[in-house]
Order: C-alpha cells, then sequence, then structure tokens
C-alpha cells in the first residue's frame, strides 16, 4: 500500500535517529516522520501555488505543535484540549524559523508553511531538536524552492565536560544550554543560556555543535538525492530593474542627505518628500505600481547604507565602528512599586519593573517537559508608541514573548536560590521607544531594577547587541546596532553577560550564515561593550542590591517543620492555617518537605505567624513567652489560646502583679495578652503566668535603656 514508504537510520550524538517517509501525509510538499529516541515529530512542509500579491516580503510560517498526549496528560484546560501555543513552543518555533527563512529565495513569495507536531517525547531526547532536523528534512526532499539543508544540535557544560544532546539529568546539571543550527559551511543560528561562560569556552562547543551538524547535513543530503523531488519554478517578484535604475538616477543624493542622521524622527521626516518626488516623476509611467516604486526605494537606501559601512566604514549617524550609543540608567522612577529601573541607549529606551510575591504565586506549566513551576517570569511588551505607530494592542506576539525569554535567559544564572530569597519574581520591561536592540536593554533595565527591588543577584548583567555586513569575502561587523544597522545589515548578534562571561545568546542572520572568525569578533566585540556598560554606566546608578526589599513589598519569612506536623498546622479543613492568615494578615504556603513561607507586608504579622507555626509544631517550653488570646473566663482564672488547638490556664493569681478580685477586672475574651510558661503537668495540662511575663517584658525594657 505505501510504495514510497522508506526508513533512513543513523545516530545522532550517540543516539539512534529514524527518518521514515512516504508512509503519513501524501498530500504535503514534503514530510517525514523523525523518530529520536522515543521521541517522535512529525514534519510537515507546504506552499502555495501562486504568489500572494501585494506583499514585499517571503511569507513563511513555522509552527511547533504540543500535543499533551506525547508525555502522557490531559490538558488542564476547560476545554481539555491544547489551546494557544505555551511559551516553550513559541520560543521553538522561533528557533527553528531563524536557520530556515535565510535560505529561501529572497524574491520568492509564496506562502510557505512549516509545522512540527510533537508525537512522542524521550525527555533525554529533545522534541525541538528532532523538529528541527524534521523541518529540514521535509523542505528538502519536497518541491519548494529551498537553499538547504540544515541541521542542529545541543551543547551541555557539565563540570567542565562537553556534552552533545544532553540528557535531561545532565541538562540539569549543565552550566550551559546551547543550541546551533548550521549549514555544512556556516553557523546560521545560536541559541544560549550560561552560567558565565568565557568567549574562548563558548566558540569551542559552537565548533563541538557545528562538526556534528555537519555529519548530519551529510546525513540529509543523503536522502535528498534519493527521495528528493525536482524543485518547482518560481514566479520571481525581484525589482524590475529599469525602475530600480530609474529611482537611483532620481532620488540617490537626497537619499544619502536624508539618513545621514543620528535622529529617528529627522530620518523619517527628510524621507516623506523623497517617496513623495519619486511617486509624482513615475506614477503616470508605471500606473498601480506604487508599491514597487516604494521597494526600489527601499532598496536604493539599504545599498547606501552597505555601502557606506564597507567601503567608507561609515555608520548613518556617524559614529565610529565601536562606539556606543549615548547611555543612561536610572533606578526608583515609580514610588509604589517593587522595583524600577530605566535604561536608555540612543533613542532605546526601556522601563523595568520588579513584583515580588509569595512562591505560591510563581508560574504553573502545563507543557511537554518536566518542568512545572517557574518562580521567576519575565515578560516584554512593545506598543505601537515605541516606534510612533499607532497599531492597536492585541497582546505579545511571538516577537514580545521572544525577547522576554532571552531577558529571563540572561538574568537567571545570577538569580539567589529559592533558599537565599524565597519570592516568586515577575520583571516586566515596557519598551518606551525603539531604535534597535530593545531586548538588549530590557537585560539592563531589569538588572537595575532588580537591584533597586533589593533582589539579592549575585552580580549585574548587561546585554549589547553586533551588526554585520557582508560582500563576498568582505565583511565588518560593528557594535550597538541601530534599527537601521538592523534592517539592512545580515546580522543581529545579541550577547548579555557579566563581568565574568556570557550568560545569553541569540543570534539572527540574514545571509547565508556566520563563520568562526566571524563569530570570535563579534563575542570580542559585545565583551568590551558590556563591560564597558556595566562600569561605566550601570554601577554609577546603583552599584549593589539594596539590603531591604521595598516597604511595599511583602516581606518573607521561612521555617522547616517536619512533615508530619504539617497536617497540625493545616487543620481540620483549613481551619487553623486560615485562622493564623486572618490573625496575622499575611499568607502561608506550605510544601511537602515541610518548608513554611510566610508573606505579608507586615514584618510583625510575619514574625507573629511563625512564632504561632512553631508553637503548634512544638510542645510549648517552661520559661517561654507566648503572645496568645483569651478565649474562656473561670472565676479561678482565664484560659488563653497560645496556639491553635494549644490552651493554657492563668490562674487569678497570676493575672496581675497586684491582687485581683474578679478575672473580668483585667482580662476578656478576644483579648491578646502575653504570657509566661510556668509549668506543664503529668497530664499535659499548661499553667501560665501574665503577672511573670510583665516582670519580664519590663526588666528586657530597662535593659535596653
Amino acid at each position: 500500500m505505501f510504495d514510497n514508504y522508506s526508513v533512513f537510520k543513523t545516530t545522532f550524538a550517540g543516539k539512534p535517529l529514524q527518518i521514515e517517509t512516504g508512509k503519513m501525509c501524501g498530500l504535503s510538499n514534503g514530510s517525514c516522520m523523525v523518530r529520536y529516541g522515543e521521541t517522535s515529530v512529525l514534519c510537515n512542509a507546504t506552499m502555495s501555488v501562486k504568489p500572494r500579491d501585494g506583499i514585499d516580503f517571503f511569507p513563511l510560517s513555522v509552527d511547533f505543535e504540543e500535543k499533551l498526549y506525547s508525555v502522557g496528560k490531559i490538558p488542564g484546560s476547560f476545554l481539555k484540549r491544547e489551546g494557544r501555543p505555551s511559551d516553550k513552543a513559541i520560543l521553538a518555533c522561533r528557533m527553528v524559523d531563524r536557520p530556515l527563512r535565510p535560505l529561501f529565495p529572497k524574491d520568492m513569495r509564496n506562502d510557505v508553511s512549516v509545522v512540527m507536531t510533537v508525537m512522542s517525547v524521550d525527555p533525554d531526547c529533545s522534541p525541538e531538536i528532532a523538529g528541527m532536523l524534521g523541518a529540514s528534512v521535509a523542505l528538502s526532499i519536497s518541491d519548494i524552492p529551498w537553499n538547504g539543508p540544515i541541521a542542529g544540535a545541543m551543547v551541555g557544560l557539565v563540570d567542565g565536560q562537553m556534552i552533545l544532546n544532553p540528557s535531561e539529568q545532565q541538562q540539569n546539571a549543565s552550566d550551559l544550554h546551547l543550541t546551533v543550527a548550521g549549514t555544512r559551511e556556516k553557523v546560521v543560528m545560536i541559541e544560549a543560556g550560561a552560567n558565565e561562560i568565557d568567549d574562548d569556552t563558548m566558540l569551542d562547543c559552537i565548533k563541538a555543535a557545528h562538526a556534528e551538524i555537519r555529519r548530519m547535513v551529510d546525513f540529509i543530503l543523503d536522502i535528498q538525492q534519493k527521495i528528493g523531488k525536482e524543485k518547482l519554478p518560481f514566479e520571481s517578484q525581484a525589482l524590475p530593474e529599469k525602475m530600480y535604475e530609474q529611482v537611483c538616477a532620481l532620488v540617490e543624493d537626497e537619499l544619502r542627505v536624508a539618513l545621514d542622521t543620528d535622529d529617528k524622527r529627522i530620518r523619517d521626516k527628510a524621507l516623506g518628500p523623497v517617496y513623495e518626488r519619486v511617486h509624482a516623476q513615475l506614477d503616470e509611467q508605471y500606473p498601480e505600481q506604487g508599491k514597487l516604486l516604494d521597494d526600489c526605494i527601499y532598496k536604493l537606501q539599504k545599498t547606501i547604507v552597505r555601502r557606506w559601512l564597507l567601503d567608507e566604514g561609515k555608520r548613518v549617524d556617524g559614529r565610529s565602528i565601536d562606539e556606543i550609543r549615548p547611555l543612561a540608567a536610572e533606578v526608583d522612577l515609580l514610588p509604589r512599586v517593587h522595583g524600577s529601573g530605566m535604561f536608555t541607549r540612543g533613542q532605546t529606551q526601556v522601563l523595568s519593573v520588579v513584583t515580588l510575591g509569595p512562591i505560591s504565586e510563581q508560574q504553573k506549566l502545563d507543557g511537554i517537559d518536566s518542568q512545572e513551576f517557574k518562580p521567576y517570569m519575565h515578560q516584554y511588551n512593545f506598543p505601537s508608541y515605541s516606534v510612533g505607530e499607532t497599531r492597536p494592542s492585541r497582546g505579545p506576539g511571538r516577537r514580545e514573548i521572544g525577547h522576554g525569554a532571552l531577558a529571563e535567559k540572561a538574568l537567571v544564572p545570577v538569580l539567589p536560590s529559592q533558599d537565599e530569597f524565597p519570592y516568586a519574581i515577575r520583571v516586566v520591561s515596557e519598551v518606551l521607544s525603539s531604535n534597535g536592540s530593545t531586548s538588549q536593554g530590557a537585560i539592563c533595565g531589569s538588572t537595575l531594577a532588580l537591584m533597586a527591588a533589593g533582589v539579592p543577584i549575585r552580580t549585574p548583567v548587561a546585554g549589547i547587541s553586533c551588526g554585520l555586513v557582508t560582500e563576498g569575502d568582505r565583511h565588518l561587523t560593528m557594535v550597538d546596532i541601530q534599527g537601521l544597522e538592523d534592517f539592512f545589515g545580515d546580522m543581529d548578534f545579541k550577547v548579555g553577560g557579566t563581568h565574568k562571561g556570557i550568560t545569553a545568546i541569540q543570534v539572527d542572520i540574514k545571509n547565508d550564515g556566520l563563520t568562526y572568525d566571524i563569530i570570535a569578533e563579534a563575542f570580542e566585540k559585545t565583551r568590551r561593550a558590556r563591560l564597558y556598560i556595566l562600569d561605566e554606566v550601570m554601577a554609577k546608578a546603583i552599584a549593589a542590591p539594596r539590603e531591604q526589599v521595598s516597604q511595599y513589598a511583602p516581606k518573607m519569612l521561612t521555617i522547616n517543620i517536619h512533615p508530619d506536623k504539617i497536617r497540625e498546622v493545616i487543620g481540620s479543613g483549613g481551619k487553623v492555617i486560615q485562622k493564623i492568615t486572618a490573625e496575622c494578615g499575611v499568607k502561608i504556603d506550605i510544601e511537602d518537605d515541610g518548608s513554611v513561607y510566610v508573606s505579608g507586608v507586615d514584618l510583625e504579622g510575619c514574625n507573629r505567624a511563625i512564632t504561632i507555626i512553631k508553637t503548634i509544631v512544638s510542645d510549648p517550653e517552661v520559661g517561654a513567652l507566648y503572645k496568645g488570646v483569651v478565649t474562656r473566663l473561670m472565676n479561678f482564672g482565664a484560659f488563653v489560646e497560645i496556639a491553635p488547638g494549644k490552651e493554657g490556664l492563668v490562674h487569678i493569681s497570676q493575672l496581675d502583679r497586684q491582687r485581683v478580685e474578679k478575672v473580668e477586672d483585667v482580662v476578656n475574651p478576644g483579648d491578646v495578652v502575653v504570657v509566661k510558661v510556668i509549668e506543664i503537668d503529668r497530664q499535659g495540662r499548661i499553667n501560665l503566668s501574665r503577672k511573670e511575663a510583665l516582670d519580664e517584658i519590663e526588666k528586657a525594657k530597662k535593659a535596653k535603656e
């Protein structure tokens, strides 16, 4: 029945890899099932028959679909089916999209869709890497025009040893989470999170990944040679050469003047008359082709900027190749939030805000990996006003999620452990103005905000980007690229890190790939720039984390109790813990291992709750003072509850220093009193004294004076 069914086998980083084609999805342009260990990802590539009209970009969509049946889970939503993609799925889409996109013909306008459906997950065999390989195979064997194949590999660093495609256990112990994609000749994508890895070690890890990538590319080329379809011709959407030459002759000199400024607003204003002149002169000759005329102007701008860089070493804003735009850093811009920091680089400006909460407010994840909770959440917003536009807000897109994840990745290595700082932390980076490298501005601004909030990060982190223009064997890299250099250049090489080393990398390219020399050059330039930002700008705004959290932030106290005592603290139906939270004005979270987290804005209330919990889980001590509540009165004294379920008697003779005729002359039910345990009899009955407690309080007060 399946006449075209083919199976190709090899090993990938020492684990079995199998590619199956011709059995499923017969209507796709290209399809395969990737079986990597026990991970199975179905990959499909399809292309529209005709190009899409009226667009000036290549319409590629890449989707990474997580099916919870792949890990034996039923979705937790009300509908019990998968909804919008998780953040991790979106990050996987972006990670696969970036190496695929530059290898399509730049003048093709046919819609292309790549879909990776995760159907089974082996935690030791990454579905993201399997999906990237499958996408490459599906495109390679299809009739869709594409200049691949590519392959990808992961690298971990455990005890200083490089590990290709590490297992889940190795990833948990690794100081590096690096993903590299490449062709046989060059590197086309880098994504990394790292515990302050130096440049040389990072480059060695990239080279190790690329060596395995080359082997996998050869494997895919062999599959393509055996079963690949002939590539379809496509209708080129290249600009008419005559039209482009006319635009060049008409406005090239004016464009050079308009582009030569460091102010995006002035440039945009100066470009308006250029567009108007082109249309006034050429609309009659090219009726209904106004969009193509605009594209010619855009292409000419790109040519001018690239020629300036390659031939003259000139940047549009007049900076030298390794010069950073003017910088500014501030903290405490918002009075009632828990921490805020703003970082400005040229016309790029990002305000980051920190919110601290109890551990119970950490994010719960419902995905296909083993991570269930995330105590550090970093979110990035890019409103339309940041680029002077009027687009309505529709929530975060893939770009916003990707930039937030990059900033998060850069900061996670320096965050304190949960034992050191038992908070859930949310950071929101608001882009106020954008002219390139906002994600790196988010890293800097968030470092400032975290330190201002009193989060004891180990060391500050800064981010900077490096750009690239190439022509044949020539290339030029420049640090701190602005928007125009990003649009018209070949690379956005983003690096976050500390004085010691790299904590995050994300590389976007538009050409056919990077050589090792270009990568090493980018590392060196971003390292020097990063140190300058840390020492000369950020350290002057705030040198170290504050000793205390904000007065408006919840105060967090922790104790550990025996797990067998958890039931006593919670009480029947939660009555005990609810009583403590209401009485003390706090929130209490208890982990299965006996860790108890008490949070509240009032520190005194937190301490009171801790005292009550300690009293519940341990026997009262003779001689110890307790704050309790009067529960009932008798002729001979008052009963005081010093902890839920633990009550003692204050005899009338122990109520006050002077003689007491009636108990109600001194206390009434509901009164809060300080008492001292003076005896616990054989039956476990607790005898208390308010009189002796008052004496001890007075002695302590006099000692302080």
